[in-house]
């Protein structure tokens, strides 16, 4: 079997549809049917992904996201839900989720994001061997052996998305990304939303190194472009 798969979906038509799918697709996939049953499976197995509908009895899934986050802040989290309004979407990001699916979906493009962030999360695994250590001023440090991030000798939470931002950032100094361009590398995925997501993500990145929008140290805006990170190296 592939990499097992964890669904937390309280419509069994719907969470069969997706197992099936899937399992047709080489995965190995455990279903719950409600947050708490989900949080269970998730401290009880190894996952490489996890899958989230928001509207569960028992634990709802932000609360579920957030639980999840505490106990492993690298693992991808897709959020699939019929909550289309962009305050939940913002919320589930805000969460600790890498990817929001509103319902209906398409099989194929819940696929096409599957293999996007586990191809991903295998990237940044595999960089993390090869790439040394970033020193800034102003404290920051990042360490991407150990996915590891601190400022003025205080480590950071961060999820692996923000992570992945950082990094990109920093490795690439004064280079200006477009939102667009920052969403393809990451989630390696071209879609509409994703400029919104790209924006929730770097201003919960910039709050948690402590970086002003208005007075930037490090993650610049380039108005009507993106963004650059500006740091300066320290030896």
């Amino acid at each position: 079997m592939g990499e097992r798969l964890l669904i937390v979906e309280d419509d069994e038509a719907i969470a069969n549809i997706l197992k099936e799918h899937l399992e047709k697709e080489g995965y190995e996939v455990n279903w719950a049917s409600s947050g708490k049953e989900g949080l269970e499976d998730f401290k009880t197995y190894e996952f490489a992904l996890v899958m989230i509908d928001i509207m569960l009895p028992e634990m709802d899934g932000f609360t579920l996201c957030k639980n999840i986050r505490w106990i492993n802040e690298d693992i991808p989290v897709v959020i699939i839900s019929a909550k289309q309004t962009d305050m939940d979407k913002v919320k589930g990001l805000k969460l600790g989720a890498d990817d929001y699916i509103t319902k209906p979906f398409s099989l194929i493009e819940v696929s096409a994001r599957i293999e996007a962030h586990l191809r991903r999360y295998k990237k940044v695994d595999r960089q993390s061997a090869i790439n040394g250590i970033l020193k800034f001023k102003n404290g920051l440090i990042i360490i991407p052996e150990e996915k590891k991030v601190t400022v003025n000798e205080k480590e950071i939470q961060m999820t692996i998305k923000e992570f992945e931002l950082l990094s990109l950032m920093a490795q690439n100094p004064n280079k200006v990304f477009s939102k667009e361009e920052l969403y393809h590398h990451i989630w390696e995925s071209m879609d509409v939303e994703g400029n919104n997501t790209v924006t929730v993500h770097i201003k919960e990145l910039r709050e948690k190194i402590g970086d002003s929008s208005k007075n930037p140290t490090f993650i610049k805006t380039v108005w009507g472009v993106g963004y650059k990170f500006i740091g300066e190296r320290s030896v």
